[in-house]
């Protein structure tokens, strides 16, 4: 369950000379903060969708983003998943009335509040890499997964592989899939996900552990 993706559980476990099985508690405290997450991927040399660097602190700093990179744009909390504290803003208005929804949102669903704001991609496609990588940073993809059909940022259908992308785009993703997880250490098995545009742009999302 979500103990997997706890670094806190993790570090006991180390602490008390139990086998985690699962990344180091580091790594998964920084894969937990999404914008450390962005700042890892940009440094890997792994596109990320346009957006902000930190947290935003208010609606009018959110709005400063929004009118330089052009509306829509999609806010979304800093920690945690599963759609929560996600919304998407088509105009001025629309985002001061929803940056603080998204806000109690995530403070209420994760302890933590921090909202930051990126491009909303129209019309992508959400694809799954499955990684398993060993102590030694060995790393190697079991393919990819084409999760699109969706509701509410919920996946319902999965499909692999994926019938959507063409042969260079599977080289580029799964590339970039291990490239992340053998920059940041991972160990055991993850999953990448990945935003694929209709102008065929790729740009990282976030890794979550799996645990059997």
């Amino acid at each position: 369950g979500f103990l997997s993706e706890n670094a806190t559980f993790a570090k006991r476990c180390a602490e008390a000379g139990i086998v985690f099985i699962g990344p180091p508690a580091e790594v998964i405290e920084a894969l937990g903060d999404k914008l450390s997450a962005r700042r890892i991927a940009q440094k890997a040399g792994v596109p990320v969708i346009p957006g902000t660097d930190d947290a935003v602190e208010s609606a009018e700093q959110a709005s400063d983003f929004a009118e330089r990179c052009g509306y829509p744009v999609m806010l979304k909390a800093a920690f945690g998943g599963g759609g929560r504290g996600m919304r998407k803003c088509k105009n001025g208005s629309q985002l001061k009335e929803l940056f603080e929804a998204a806000s109690r949102e995530a403070q209420t669903a994760f302890g933590r509040g921090e909202i930051f704001i990126e491009k909303f991609v129209e019309n992508p496609r959400h694809i799954e890499v499955q990684i398993l990588s060993d102590e030694r940073s060995k790393t190697v993809h079991l393919l990819e997964r084409d999760c699109s059909v969706q509701r509410r940022n919920q996946k319902i259908l999965e499909v692999s592989p994926s019938n959507k992308l063409t042969s260079k785009q599977k080289k580029t993703i799964t590339k970039y899939a291990t490239k992340l997880a053998r920059n940041i250490g991972y160990q055991n098995a993850g999953t990448v996900e990945f935003l694929l545009s209709s102008e065929g742009n790729i740009y990282f999302l976030e890794i979550f552990s799996i645990q059997f």
